[in-house]
């Protein structure tokens, strides 16, 4: 390594945990090149144009508890863009019986722990007074267990709520209403180390943990324009439309990237892509087992976007019951949407009964419940329908998935690995991705020698 020069890394990759772990090492001296094979960065939390909207590919949100995304917003100048809502605040329509939708909210007090969701919990109308009750019970119990407990890891979560007093209704009525849009499964293929951690931390930890955020601009304006913003000032050379083909040793011990039609030296690099395609550029002998990246299944989400001719919903959001109908955002004001109309997107995980189905058949599986759900919306003209799908919108957080997921380090000295599917100890968020770029650029410097604060603590 030439002492006239700056250490060098390599990002591939970016995603959230690729800007991540670039703005880290270049923040701490190292010469960065971030190579991403899409034409924006971003990874799957995106944007694009539909006619004269701009559309996100799927509904994101983050809590107050997702401490790594926040600094993320804060470093790339875009908290204001994206805020947390003062305190919790859930409408939830159920449509099980005839009639008028019943609607119930999950919101919470300015108490602490565990009494800021005592009033809302005990006034909820979707279960009975016995299941309101078991619900403390089994909170309590949730509270004692340690979501690092490996043990923990190859139970479901179902299971242990059937134990613990839980019926099938309050399942889908609190558990699974939570658990499907952070987990994107339900409790019976979710691992409980991972469903332990998102409702210990969200719900059990502080009063404004679950607090909801989401950007009220395009995500594109986020992930990608100020994201670009900051890496260009941090000095990261960003090359986008360019797939790295390979990643190999050098003589002296150091790393070439192959990318582009051109090769780089680099004393680290970050593979911050998916597992498959982290497994097909490990170089041999960089895991003990590199085959069980390959194990790390993916779970689907699909989003309906629908248009109406008027406005159909005032609040900006609410989760559903008794319908398939599972989360609903206006995203007028974000899309650039004018006029009188309003443009809503469901977002539906854990979908993988509906991923495939045409169009046609998820425009008449939804909009009848819609109209159920917004009596406004049944005199109202579609504007536009269409659908985004993303098939492997997470790792799949099955029960045992936690042997499977690698820690940053590899087995080859300079070599990293990031990504949500990595062992950040969160499931598949925005949150885990960001925290494993943290990771990725830690293990590095501290291999190099050079001193890095976390910037969790450093924030602390």
């Amino acid at each position: 390594m030439s002492g006239t020069r700056p250490q060098r890394a390599v990002v591939v990759g970016g995603g959230l945990a690729g800007i991540t772990a670039a703005l880290e090492l270049a923040d701490a001296g190292l010469d960065v090149t971030l190579a991403e094979g899409r034409p924006r960065l971003g990874g799957l939390a995106f944007s694009f144009r539909r006619g004269d909207l701009t559309v996100d590919n799927g509904q994101h949100v983050y809590l107050r508890c997702c401490t790594a995304y926040r600094w993320f917003l804060d470093r790339v100048g875009g908290s204001e863009l994206a805020p947390v809502q003062p305190m919790l605040d859930v409408p939830v329509l159920d449509v099980a019986d005839p009639g008028r939708p019943r609607l119930g909210r999950l919101r919470r007090d300015a108490l602490p722990v565990p009494l800021h969701l005592a009033r809302s919990l005990a006034t909820y109308p979707h279960l009975s007074l016995a299941e309101r009750l078991s619900v403390g019970r089994a909170a309590l119990a949730l509270k004692k267990l340690d979501p690092a407990d490996p043990a923990l890891d190859g139970v479901d979560f179902a299971t242990w709520l059937s134990r613990h007093g839980q019926s099938r209704r309050t399942i889908e009525a609190l558990w699974d209403l939570v658990g499907v849009a952070t987990l994107n499964a339900t409790a019976p293929h979710a691992s409980l180390g991972l469903a332990a951690m998102v409702f210990k931390t969200g719900l059990l930890s502080e009063a404004g943990a679950a607090d909801i955020g989401w950007a009220r601009v395009p995500l594109g304006e986020l992930h990608d324009t100020l994201a670009r913003k900051a890496l260009d000032a941090a000095g990261v050379r960003v090359e986008t439309r360019t797939k790295v083909e390979a990643v190999s040793r050098t003589a002296d011990g150091g790393w070439q990237v192959c990318l582009g039609g051109e090769t780089l030296d680099a004393e680290v690099v970050v593979l911050a892509v998916a597992q498959k395609e982290a497994h097909g550029l490990l170089p041999d002998g960089a895991l003990d087992d590199p085959a069980k990246l390959l194990d790390i299944g993916t779970a689907p989400i699909l989003n309906v976007h629908v248009v109406y001719d008027r406005k159909v919903l005032r609040q900006p959001f609410f989760a559903a019951l008794g319908t398939p109908v599972q989360w609903v955002f206006d995203r007028t004001d974000s899309s650039g949407l004018t006029g009188p109309g309003q443009y809503l997107a469901l977002s539906q995980s854990d979908a993988g009964d509906e991923i495939e189905l045409p169009v046609s058949e998820l425009r008449a599986r939804y909009l009848p419940e819609l109209e159920k759900l917004l009596p406004a919306a049944r005199g109202a003209e579609i504007l536009d329908f269409f659908v985004t799908r993303e098939r492997t919108a997470t790792f799949a957080p099955t029960p045992g998935v936690g042997r499977l997921r690698p820690s940053a380090r590899t087995r080859a000295d300079g070599l990293y690995l990031a990504g949500a599917w990595t062992a950040t100890g969160w499931p598949a968020t925005m949150e885990g991705a960001v925290r494993s770029g943290f990771s990725a650029a830690g293990a590095a410097l501290a291999a190099l020698g050079r001193p890095h604060v976390h910037p969790l603590q450093e924030a602390a």
